[in-house]
């Protein structure tokens, strides 16, 4: 996923420190448990979590996995969605939802055609139809409105672009006589009964059906004033809707039951519970006290991530046993260099030898936190995946865990530049947070490199990155399913979407765009592999870990296990026991 980018490790402890910042969606396994006993409809699901505010609530922003999760669960339907399992391959496995089967695709993978379900209808009891889907992808062609979001719209669908690589579609609002409205039209086209929507791509897209899964695609009620403020308020075509949002610390998110949904359109989620509540601003701490009691409404509630101080609590204890998870999750945690602001590739690369990844490590819970990172692809992605030998030579010597001053000044000595200084940004989410900032700093000052710490809150973080011209920033990412296409392209490329690090390189560009198009599977992941080695030498990201994750739930809510296809609670199946 480009921003949750659904779907988020805000540097390298949110999820740690109960954040909802891990960027894009899923492909990552986990173990499976159940807590109280399932299936019964009724009562309260209550999240609790650091951040002050979701990032986003406007469907064509939002990209972080657990939001992804979350609210597809609840306020927004999509053409396809992912099965609901704790398995890696049938947890990121393609099922209908608003849409009547998984797509049917044609000239040789550049069209692609979906058929709405009977009884799809918005909280206001309009019904949904191919022209509100249309209206949702219109806006993201809306670069000012909705930046940060993903574009594969914009990337896939058959528009026009400018010499600079801008579409000429700018979206809905812009009544400028060049918006290539006719252009737009062409590439997404309505059926005459308002049923069945086809998408005209520029290129092949293999498993476009798997792009339509992202909240991105999401019905938006056509031609309505649904500008900046949308995201405060988005309509909904789920089981819940919005009741109640106040930010802040002491704030809280309430969705109660949709009445105009109807559960015979939709198969795909069982919306047993009457109403969800976020409660914003816990601290880390008070989050696990809270589910480690699991005593009032905390026996009803979700946890984004567990403190370092109490894994071995939960873990050696079997009190905890059917209430706690222990997965692989879906992302790669890593350290984004802004090229424009840090172009010389020996200081980026200075940068990464410098860093302590076994302080960091270890601060985030050790044999809990994961395996050390060698670049953006994760392992259990699949094919795609090769050793980079990142830390084993590919900078021209072996670089240890717990980093090398000496190299990093060698490396800072043959840049050219002298008394370099850098700002790193990070999602302020606790305790953790914090000491993974002071790691941060310390390593790479012992190297010589002047660092400025900058928290930021994590309700805000992801839109204050995108909004400033940042230096270094934590962040983590997950592909939106198990191709590197949703990787690579998204990371490293300025029509990706998530190109924290400002890549654009056109060389880069013309061998992704080879790639994403290569019908031969085999040959396509050694393209991916070839791809993710180069941007590893090119230090754009400092990989520091494939993370395993932890969390806690209270023991009367379940089903208990991480979610694959976005590495989150598998909200849609949840339900809470009496």
């Amino acid at each position: 996923m480009v921003k949750s980018k659904a779907g988020i490790l805000a540097g390298v402890a949110a999820v740690a420190a109960g954040s909802l910042l891990l960027a894009a969606c899923g492909g990552g396994g986990g173990s499976s448990s159940s807590s109280g006993s399932a299936g019964e409809k009724g009562g309260t699901i209550y999240l609790l979590t650091v951040a002050e505010e979701y990032d986003t609530l406007d469907p064509q922003i939002m990209y972080t996995g657990e939001d992804l999760a979350l609210f597809g669960a609840t306020i927004f339907r999509t053409l396809t969605a992912y099965k609901i399992s704790p398995e890696d391959k049938e947890g990121t496995s393609l099922v209908a939802d608003m849409a009547t089967d998984t797509g049917r695709s044609s000239n040789g993978g550049k069209t692609w055609e979906f058929t709405l379900k009977d009884g799809i209808k918005f909280e206001t009891g309009a019904a949904v139809g191919c022209a509100d889907i249309k209206y949702g992808v219109a806006r993201t062609f809306d670069q000012e409105l909705t930046g940060g979001g993903p574009t594969y719209a914009i990337a896939y669908l058959d528009v026009p672009s400018d010499a600079e690589g801008a579409s000429l579609y700018k979206g809905p609002f812009n009544k400028d006589a060049t918006n290539d409205v006719a252009a737009f039209d062409k590439a997404v086209v309505c059926s005459a009964d308002n049923k069945t929507i086809t998408f005209n791509l520029k290129q092949t897209v293999p498993d476009f059906n798997y792009t339509v899964t992202l909240a991105a695609f999401a019905p938006v009620p056509a031609g309505s004033a649904a500008g900046a403020d949308y995201g405060k308020k988005p309509v909904s075509s789920g089981p819940y809707k919005i009741s109640e949002y106040i930010t802040g610390k002491g704030g809280k998110l309430v969705l109660v039951r949709n009445d105009q949904w109807d559960p015979a359109s939709d198969g795909y989620r069982k919306a047993l519970p009457d109403s969800w509540v976020t409660d914003f601003g816990l601290s880390d701490t008070l989050i696990d006290e809270r589910l480690l009691k699991s005593e009032g409404n905390d026996a009803f509630a979700l946890g984004y991530g567990l403190t370092t101080a109490n894994l071995s609590v939960v873990f050696d204890d079997e009190q905890y046993a059917n209430r706690r998870v222990n997965s692989f999750d879906a992302y790669t945690r890593y350290l984004a260099v802004n090229v424009a602001k840090v172009p010389n590739l020996k200081v980026r690369q200075a940068i990464g030898v410098a860093l302590d990844r076994e302080a960091l490590r270890l601060n985030a819970g050790g044999k809990y936190a994961g395996d050390f990172a060698d670049g953006a692809v994760k392992p259990n992605i699949g094919i795609d995946y090769a050793p980079t030998k990142l830390w084993d030579g590919l900078l021209g010597q072996p670089v240890p865990a717990t980093g090398d001053p000496a190299f990093a000044k060698k490396l800072l000595a043959e840049s050219g530049e002298t008394n370099v200084s850098i700002t790193y940004d990070y999602a302020a989410a606790g305790g953790d947070a914090d000491k993974a900032a002071a790691i941060v700093k310390a390593s790479l000052e012992l190297a010589g490199i002047s660092v400025t710490l900058n928290p930021i809150e994590p309700g805000q973080y992801y839109g204050t990155i995108f909004a400033g011209d940042h230096e270094l920033m934590g962040a983590g990412w997950g592909p939106d399913w198990p191709n590197a296409s949703t990787v690579i392209p998204p990371l490293f490329t300025q029509a990706g979407g998530w190109d924290l690090s400002q890549v654009d390189d056109p060389d880069f560009n013309a061998k992704v765009t080879a790639a994403q198009t290569e019908l031969d599977r085999a040959k396509q992941a050694t393209m991916w592999q070839e791809l993710n080695t180069y941007a590893a030498s090119q230090m754009w990201i400092v990989p520091t870990r494939f993370g395993l994750e932890q969390r806690l739930a209270g023991n009367k809510v379940g089903p208990v296990f991480i979610w694959p296809a976005y590495g989150s609670w598998p909200y849609a199946d949840m339900s809470v026991s009496k």
